[in-house]
């Protein structure tokens, strides 16, 4: 799969005749930006700022590092960043040589990273050493003897392990003294090769691969610029993690398809979210729905702090109807809904115009090249107004999941529809409203909680006979995870047993339950199946009544 198309060249003439796809990669539009606006800023972030100059030549520094090292199109490089200027040298270096970036969200631990990184085969880990108070480096030298592909493991920071490379070092020697940089752009990249995987959370209980090329990376940034009218002016603001698709695709890829300068958090706060619009300009932003009701509220904010935002584009949960005129009245800019997953990136967006009904009532409609339909059980359509399981399809949707054929075929419907797992009313305008999920996951703040992975871990408790885990309502994240656990015959178990466990597995903090619930029984359907949304209304019921009663909630039910 070194630089094969993963899509058939009818899909290819079919989406590059209709000017969905670009053919190019994302060097093409950074060495634009480089000419034309070389001393612009490109990057702020918590190291500094970098020009548009700058950039490029720390690109192709890397670039000609990693052909020194011996790779090349097809292989994949991992790494494990905050929202730094680092990562987005890695991902333009790696595109400019036709290799396989592997972005990995921050959170992820022992256990999640022993699974991704043997399906990718990455050859190269690039790690930070420390980050919030975690030691990357410890946790890598645990894994190591388990990846037999990895051949090196980068460092940023200072105090390198002995038994590993440092990637400040590496970005300070002179490539191009070395190398042929005018050979290095001169590479030919085939834009429908495999570019990206990036992991997913899906029901199967494993981590899902999603497989992209330069074009399905490019195909919605283009889309999302056009729908929202953005220009090289346009300072972004992105505190959602570029191991995230969000993150990945109008954080690190929008500013410079734009030309326009990238001002990145690694930590959010809502406070410094405040400061960093008013020193830098900010005119978009974008994140999940906690992200919009914390910088709304934000203690420190003034008109005058925000006065260059336009849009704040909001995705990943349904936003309070008093959140968007909070919203709008305290930001003083249009608040934007969207809806999309990894496979597909943001499909559909509200328009500037909108009024607020359409955005605290829908997520938007589709992007160019996009559609959707909302059909019955029996895969047939629905008239407007319906609700059943949304499908979609278009030129963003990724090539498929990586080693996992089966997995891909049964993602689409014989006429070449994708199952979203998503369910959703379409109404008369071709807005769509997200009304649940078909699939078992539990969306915390923007992230995807493996349910199954969970639920398995918890089964092999010693205590535990029986565990199911559903969603219960958040003011703040919209979601969060609660255990129901039926423990064996004469055990108890508690709040303080299940995180001391999970822990224990390695399992990444932000996946574990918030609270438990233990029961004696669930209620099931006649064929034996947990009525899960019996339990989801159950706990619903109980915070609002401990809300009502002004309780926080009982020994091993309160929040971590």
């Amino acid at each position: 799969m070194a630089s094969e198309s993963l899509f058939p060249p009818e899909t290819i003439a079919q989406y590059t005749a209709a000017g969905y796809w670009p053919n190019t990669t994302i060097c093409s539009y950074l060495d634009a930006a480089a000419r034309r606006y070389p001393h612009k800023t490109a990057i702020v972030d918590p190291f500094g700022r970098l020009t548009y100059a700058e950039l490029v030549r720390l690109v192709d520094r890397l670039a000609l590092a990693f052909l020194d090292m011996g790779l090349g199109p097809g292989d994949v490089v991992s790494f494990q960043l905050p929202n730094w200027h680092q990562f987005v040298v890695i991902q333009y270096a790696l595109s400019r040589i036709g290799a396989v970036g592997n972005p990995l969200i921050p959170i992820y631990r022992q256990r999640e990273l022993r699974f991704m990184l043997r399906l990718a085969e990455a050859k190269v880990m690039i790690i930070p050493h420390t980050f919030r108070g975690f030691d990357y480096t410890a946790m890598m030298r645990e894994l190591r003897p388990e990846l037999p592909s990895l051949e090196r493991i980068y460092v940023i920071g200072k105090d390198v392990p002995d038994d590993m490379l440092s990637f400040d070092a590496l970005l300070t020697t002179p490539w191009e003294e070395k190398g042929d940089v005018a050979a290095l752009h001169a590479r030919q990249v085939n834009p429908n090769a495999l570019a990206e995987i990036i992991f997913t959370s899906g029901t199967t209980g494993e981590p899902k691969g999603v497989m992209h090329t330069h074009n399905t990376i490019l195909c919605p940034v283009l889309s999302l610029i056009e729908r929202l009218r953005l220009t090289a002016d346009e300072v972004v603001l992105m505190a959602s993690t570029f191991g995230h698709q969000t993150g990945y695709l109008y954080g690190v890829h929008m500013p410079t398809v734009l030309g326009g300068t990238g001002v990145y958090m690694d930590v959010w706060d809502a406070a410094r979210a405040v400061e960093l619009i008013a020193a830098e300009g900010v005119t978009w932003t974008m994140g999940a729905t906690p992200f919009l009701s914390d910088l709304t509220y934000a203690p420190n904010l003034t008109p005058q702090h925000v006065q260059t935002l336009r849009i704040f584009l909001c995705a990943g949960a349904a936003i309070p109807r008093q959140l968007v005129i909070d919203g709008r009245q305290r930001l003083g800019c249009a608040v934007l809904a969207g809806w999309g997953m990894t496979e597909n990136a943001l499909v559909t967006v509200n328009r500037v115009e909108d009024p607020p009904e359409k955005v605290f009532g829908t997520d938007g409609c589709c992007l160019r090249g996009m559609a959707v339909q909302v059909v019955d059980e029996a895969g047939r359509p629905l008239p407007p107004g319906q609700e059943g399981e949304l499908l979609c399809r278009g030129p963003q949707h990724f090539a498929g999941y990586y080693q996992r054929p089966q997995i891909t075929a049964e993602s689409w419907t014989a006429d070449g529809w994708f199952k979203t797992g998503d369910r959703a009313v379409l109404d008369a305008d071709g807005y769509i409203r997200i009304s649940g999920r078909s699939k078992d996951i539990i969306i915390r703040g923007g992230e995807n909680i493996p349910v199954v992975e969970v639920e398995n871990l918890l089964h092999k408790h010693p205590k535990v006979q029986n565990v199911a885990i559903v969603a219960m309502p958040d003011p703040r994240l919209q979601e969060k995870a609660c255990a129901f656990v039926i423990p064996k015959p004469g055990e108890t178990f508690t709040f303080e047993e299940m995180v001391a466990y999970l822990q224990a597995q390695q399992l990444a903090k932000q996946y574990f339950p918030e609270r438990l619930e233990v029961v004696s029984e669930f209620p099931m359907t006649p064929s034996g199946k947990i009525q899960k949304y019996v339990l989801r209304q159950r706990i619903a019921a109980m915070i609002a009544q401990e809300q009502q009663a002004g309780q926080g909630g009982g020994e091993g039910r309160a929040a971590r």
